[in-house]
Parts: C-alpha cells; sequence; structure tokens
C-alpha cells in the first residue's frame, strides 16, 4: 500500500498507472465535492498529459485505490473488480 497523499507519485508512477489500466485516462480521475469545488471540469482533462498535470498539482483528486499486479491494475471501485487481477 502506497499512502500517495504523504509520500506523493511522481509523474512517471502516474503515466505508468495510465499506460496499464483499462478505459480512458479520465477514469484515473475523481469527480468528488473537491474537484467541483476547485470548478474544474472533466472535459478539460480528456487527455493523458491533461489528467497527469492535473494529478500532479491536486494529488487527491487520483481516483482510488489503484490495484496493480504485475504489468496490469484496475482501479478498485467496486472492490470486486481486484478479481480481475487474480
Amino acid at each position: 500500500m502506497v499512502r500517495y497523499l504523504d509520500n506523493p507519485l511522481s509523474r512517471s508512477d502516474l503515466e505508468r498507472f495510465l499506460e496499464i489500466l483499462p478505459g480512458d485516462p479520465t477514469d484515473l480521475v475523481r469527480e468528488d465535492n473537491h474537484f467541483k469545488e476547485l470548478g474544474l471540469s472533466i472535459d478539460d482533462y480528456r487527455s493523458a498529459d491533461a489528467v497527469l498535470d492535473l494529478l500532479m498539482e491536486h494529488p487527491r483528486l487520483m481516483q482510488r485505490p489503484v490495484v496493480v499486479r504485475g504489468d496490469r491494475a484496475v482501479i478498485a471501485r467496486p472492490p470486486e473488480v481486484v478479481e480481475e487481477l487474480l
């Protein structure tokens, strides 16, 4: 387990997530109240680079938990999604 707010992920860590996560780069963005308070729009974060820039500036907007096993990863919401990696 990585406590990413205490030990921030590097840009290359986040790039790796985007490489091995299925789906759209925006899946890694958490559109919660903080996202709304910042006045952000998901339409501005469609590219991998835009998502990386956002998460480097606002790490708590990363969707979590991300579970990595080898060269595959999933966003474990709901937790049963982790079974895909087993």
